[in-house]
This record gives C-alpha cells, sequence and structure tokens, in this order.
C-alpha cells in the first residue's frame, strides 16, 4: 500500500467517527432528555400531559421526515443534506438551552426533530459508499451500530451527570460544540459526491403525502396512552394516516420517476430485515424504557444510578459491535448471528420478567444486562447490513433512511402498546388487593414477556425470509452492477442531452 493509499484510509475511517459523532449526538439526545424531564417540568411549570410535547415535537418530526431525508441524500447529495440537518440540530439545541418558556422549548425540539432527521436518515448511505468491499463495510457497520445501539444507554448517564451536577439546560447546550466540531470536519473528511438530481424522483405530491402520512402516524400513536386505543380520535387519525400512506405507495408504483423506488423492497433480505427490526425494537423499547422504571420505581434508582446500571450493557454492546459481530457474519453468515443474538436478547426479556420487588442489582439486573449488551451489539450490525444489502448508489439514502423509521415507528407502537397493556395489569392487580410495588412490577413483568414472544415472532421471520449464506453488502451482486451499469448510462445520456 502506497503512502497516498494509507492516507486515503486512514481518512475514511476518520470520516466513519465524524459521521458517527453525529449520530451519537442525535440518539443521545432521546434519553438524555427523558432523564431531565422532571427537572424540566418543575423549572418551567409544565403540566403533566404538556411535558410530553417536549418528547413528542421532537418524535413527530424526526419519525415523519427519515425516509424523505432519505431520499431527499440521493437527490441533492448525501453530504449536503447531513450539514444542512447538523446545522439546524445544532441552532435548535442552543434554541433548546436558552428556552425559557414552555412555547419555546416544544417549538425548538420540533426543529431539532427536522435536524435530526436529515442528520441521520443519510449517514448509513454515505457509510455504505465510502467502505464498498464487504470486510471493510462490515467492520465500518460495526461501528455505526455500536453508536446507534449503545447510544441510549449512555444518555442515560450522560443526563443524570448534567442535570444533577449542573442544570438541564446543559443537556442541550453540549451539542452545539459537538455540531460545530462534527461539520466542520464533515466537510473535510467526507467525500461529496453529487445527488442524482430532482429529475429523478422530484415527486411533490409524492412528498406531501409522504410526509404528513408519517406525521399523523407518529401523533396518532403518541397519542394512545391519553385517548386510548378505540377511541375517535386514535381509529379516525390512524385510518387517515394509513390512506395516505397507501396513496404514497401507489403513486410511487405508477409514476416514472418515484421519490421511492419500490424495488428496494423486492429483496428479501431487505423486507426481511426491516420487519425484524420492528419486531425487535418493540422489545427492546420495552426493556429499555420500562426496566428503567422498574429501577426507578421498584429499587429506587436515581437518574445517575440507573445510567450507572445500565453501564455493563454499553460495555458489552461496544464490544460485540466493534470486534465480534461484523467477523462473525462474515464467517457464518448473517442469519445464524442474527438468530444467535435474538435469542440472547429474548433470553434478557424473560429474565427481566422474573425480577423481584426486593431485587439486588448483581444477581437479578447484571446478568440481564451482560445479556442484553450481548444480543444487541451482535445483532444490530447484522441487522443494519442486511437491510442495506439491496441498495444501490442510486437508493443508499431511502435505504438509510427506511432502517431509520422502522425502529422510530415500530419502537413508537411497541411503547404505546407495552406501558397500555401494563398499567392495565397493574389496575387490575390494585383491585384485588396487591401491593402497589407488587402490581406495578406485576405489569412490567407482562410486558416483558410480550417483547419475548414477538422477539420469537423477529426469529421466525428470519429464519423463512432471509436468506442463508455470506452476506450481500451494499451495492454488491450482480442485481446491483447491473442498476449501478444502468445509472451510469442514464447520467452519460442526461448529460448530453444537457
Amino acid at each position: 500500500m502506497t503512502a497516498t493509499e494509507t492516507h486515503t484510509d486512514r481518512t475514511r475511517w476518520i470520516a466513519l467517527y465524524v459521521l458517527c459523532a453525529g449520530v451519537l449526538m442525535i440518539v443521545l439526545d432521546a434519553t438524555i432528555v427523558n432523564v431531565a424531564l422532571p427537572t424540566i417540568q418543575k423549572d418551567l411549570g409544565f403540566s403533566q400531559s404538556n411535558l410530553a410535547w417536549v418528547v413528542n415535537a421532537y418524535l413527530i418530526a424526526f419519525g415523519g421526515l427519515l425516509l424523505l431525508a432519505g431520499r431527499l441524500g440521493d437527490l441533492l447529495g448525501q453530504l449536503r443534506v447531513f450539514l444542512v440537518g447538523l446545522t439546524v440540530f445544532t441552532g435548535a439545541s442552543l434554541l433548546c438551552a436558552l428556552a425559557d418558556s414552555q412555547g419555546l422549548l416544544i417549538g425548538a425540539r420540533f426543529v431539532q426533530g427536522i435536524g435530526g432527521a436529515l442528520t441521520s436518515a443519510v449517514v448509513l448511505g454515505m457509510i455504505v459508499t465510502m467502505f464498498p468491499q464487504p470486510r471493510e463495510q462490515a467492520k465500518a457497520i460495526g461501528v455505526y451500530g455500536f453508536v446507534a445501539s449503545a447510544g441510549g444507554s449512555i444518555g442515560l448517564l450522560l443526563g443524570g451527570i448534567l442535570t444533577q451536577a449542573i442544570n438541564w439546560h446543559w443537556i442541550f447546550f453540549v451539542n452545539v460544540p459537538i455540531g460545530i466540531a462534527t461539520g466542520m470536519l464533515a466537510r473535510r473528511l467526507v467525500p461529496n459526491r453529487p445527488g442524482l438530481g430532482f429529475a429523478q424522483g422530484a415527486d411533490l405530491p409524492g412528498a406531501v403525502l409522504l410526509t404528513s402520512g408519517l406525521m399523523l402516524g407518529v401523533y396518532t400513536i403518541l397519542g394512545i396512552n391519553e385517548h386510548g386505543w378505540g377511541s375517535a380520535q386514535t381509529l379516525g387519525l390512524g385510518a387517515l394516516s394509513l390512506a395516505l400512506l397507501t396513496a404514497f405507495v401507489a403513486r410511487q408504483a405508477r409514476i416514472p420517476n418515484p421519490l421511492m423506488p419500490l424495488r428496494l423492497f423486492r429483496s428479501r433480505n431487505v423486507s426481511g430485515a426491516n420487519v425484524v427490526i420492528v419486531f425487535l425494537v418493540v422489545g427492546m423499547f420495552g426493556m429499555f424504557f420500562l426496566g428503567a422504571l422498574y429501577l426507578e420505581r421498584i429499587l429506587g434508582y436515581d437518574a445517575l444510578e440507573i445510567g450507572l446500571a445500565y453501564l455493563p450493557a454499553t460495555l458489552v454492546m461496544g464490544t460485540m459491535s466493534l470486534r465480534v459481530s461484523g467477523p462473525a457474519a462474515m464467517r457464518f453468515g448473517p442469519r445464524r448471528v442474527l438468530v444467535v443474538s435474538l435469542a440472547a436478547l429474548g433470553a434478557a426479556m424473560v429474565l427481566f420478567a422474573r425480577t423481584p420487588v426486593d431485587g439486588h442489582y448483581v444477581t437479578d439486573v447484571l446478568p440481564i444486562m451482560v445479556l442484553f449488551g450481548f444480543g444487541a451489539g451482535l445483532g444490530f450490525p447484522t441487522l443494519v447490513g442486511l437491510a442495506m444489502s439491496g441498495a444501490t448508489p442510486s437508493d443508499s439514502g431511502l435505504a438509510s433512511g427506511l432502517i431509520n423509521t422502522s425502529p422510530q415507528v415500530g419502537g413508537a407502537v411497541g411503547l404505546a402498546v407495552l406501558a397500555t397493556l401494563a398499567s392495565e395489569r397493574t389496575k387490575t392487580l390494585l383491585g384485588d388487593g396487591h401491593s402497589a410495588l407488587s402490581a406495578l412490577n406485576s405489569g412490567f413483568h407482562l410486558a416483558y414477556l410480550i417483547g419475548a414472544a414477538l422477539v420469537v415472532a423477529a426469529i421466525a421471520v428470519a429464519l423463512v425470509v432471509i436468506t442463508p449464506g455470506p452476506p450481500a453488502m451494499a451495492g454488491h451482486g450482480p442485481a446491483a452492477e447491473r442498476e449501478a451499469e444502468g445509472e451510469a448510462r442514464a447520467e452519460v445520456a442526461y448529460a448530453e442531452a444537457g
């Protein structure tokens, strides 16, 4: 390897870490805010119902724009969309940090969600383009997988430290220097590949249908706890959301230059991986958020202690993502690795369903955290690789947006379902005369068992839908090569015509 090649290779890996720093900042934001909510409520005088909008305003914008943001990266250039998103997210973080009223904080959180969607939706597309060789790509996706899956538990720890040591404003202030540094380094290090241009998919009506359908869907899901599953609002808005999304898919199937080329979903690995993610994140969200509530409400942990309790899971997750997942998938095939990881996560959920009211961390919680870290660290990079395996250079941003949208929407639905069922179980037991702690803990147990059942369903999907054999990386294989050649010919013809 020449000195120039060595420098180029080193630059690519540094660029990967820069991109992952941007992703980490956004992933952290989800849990770091949850830790600070009680302090924010007290400081700004939020009611309990209004406080939910500090989280919901962000989630509606973020979940609703991910798919569109990914496709915009394909059309306008992924680095350009990443930098715009990073600028919006960083500026909105500063507004959040300076907010002295409820309206300003909620509005800034909505804008922050827009920036988060633009930033995170295109990162995977840039990674698979920078690392086209299968072995390198698996390693790079392992780094991304660790950041994306472990960022939540890191956020619990960092949120506890900042909130208790300084104040809640600093959970947003920390984003500002990180965002500025990430943007400056990305401009220097990340290759600036041009997009396809709006002529290849400037479908404005489709963009309106997609964004409004997803935003309305996320809004409906977030309102289930307050309004109930059978309420007129839930059923009406849910039906309208489905109608908008159905109209979008129908439009994409018949127009010549669709915003979302449906060919991506013909791949069994892509479709199967996204279905597995939806099933999996329901259980993982239940374990992550309801597990944190178990530590807080049953065992009496404070915010910092909860973050420290999840630290072993983060350390194991990092080891599996960075050291084991990629080589294991290359050697044994992604399907086998995925099934092992899902089995470990299912076992962790079953063990969590046995935690007692008077539990001890070392005997009752620590083994679960180790299993959780093992399963998530081994499986998430494998799932990402499978979900990106059908992507060509022209739709890698779309595939990246899809892999981000699946856990967001699936997690929102799952958490609403699990929280509702757990609450109903707790109310029933309280009515039967059980103690408050026992009833609350039994509600959590029901949620963990449902999550474990969904992981079993995910294993079935992996075995039936996902193809065995070596991993197919993004942009590889005969189909991808033919597609890339066709794109190259089309670009030449377009340039000559212009």
